[in-house]
């Protein structure tokens, strides 16, 4: 019918990009916005969590980092408690908030969302998803050129620091969805940035998914 052709033609057009630690996603993610004229998020859904939660934009941050696991779903997860946890729920409604946010921005216009498992919160729209991977020296090198705490670590302090998030990662994705981080099946691209500049990583993918 001309309605339903009409609604493909408006589809809105979503990139989500996960990456490991040190690959350069976020600056890929916000290039690779730019470049398509889609609006781009990262940190900005965190400010916003911030603003409808009354929470601090550091302590949302370190929620974010170290992703609570209660052996129930995020979205019914504080009603099995059999005492109260304020910690817990709080974590929680960080959580939630944060799949609200992802979905209402998705909506609004074309947009690039990165980490977060915006690939699977959005997966009923079937976006484009992306994830970035890298070289370890590759991303140690690019972590002390962009970071002063990096600089300070030793190489195996460092080393343990980026396996530790990208666990936190992984264990996040499989709580939410069920499947593996990083794996290439759950992906529609999968980019070794150590092969080439951001630049060029930025112009391929856009020429790809154009």
């Amino acid at each position: 019918s001309s309605s339903s052709a009409a609604s493909e033609v408006y589809k809105r057009q979503i990139i989500t990009v996960g990456r490991e630690f040190g690959s350069g996603g976020r600056e890929i993610g916000r290039k690779l916005a730019e470049k398509l004229r889609f609006a781009y998020y990262d940190h900005e859904i965190v400010v916003e969590i911030a603003k409808r939660t009354d929470l601090a934009t550091e302590y949302i941050q370190s929620v974010e980092e170290k992703r609570p696991f209660p052996l129930m779903s995020i979205t019914t997860g504080h009603t099995f408690w059999a005492s109260p946890n304020p910690v817990m729920d709080q974590q929680l409604e960080v959580l939630k908030t944060e799949s609200v946010i992802i979905k209402e921005v998705a909506e609004k216009s074309d947009c690039v969302i990165v980490g977060r498992c915006a690939d699977y919160v959005l997966r009923d729209e079937e976006p484009f998803r992306i994830f970035l991977y890298a070289e370890l020296e590759f991303k140690m090198k690019r972590c002390r050129e962009r970071g002063d705490d990096a600089k300070k670590m030793s190489d195996r302090e460092l080393q343990r620091h980026m396996a530790q998030i990208d666990k936190k990662r992984a264990e996040y994705y499989a709580f939410l969805s069920g499947q593996k981080w990083g794996a290439k099946e759950n992906y529609d691209l999968c980019i070794n940035t150590s092969t080439a500049d951001e630049d060029k990583i930025v112009n391929s993918i856009a020429e790809l998914y154009r």
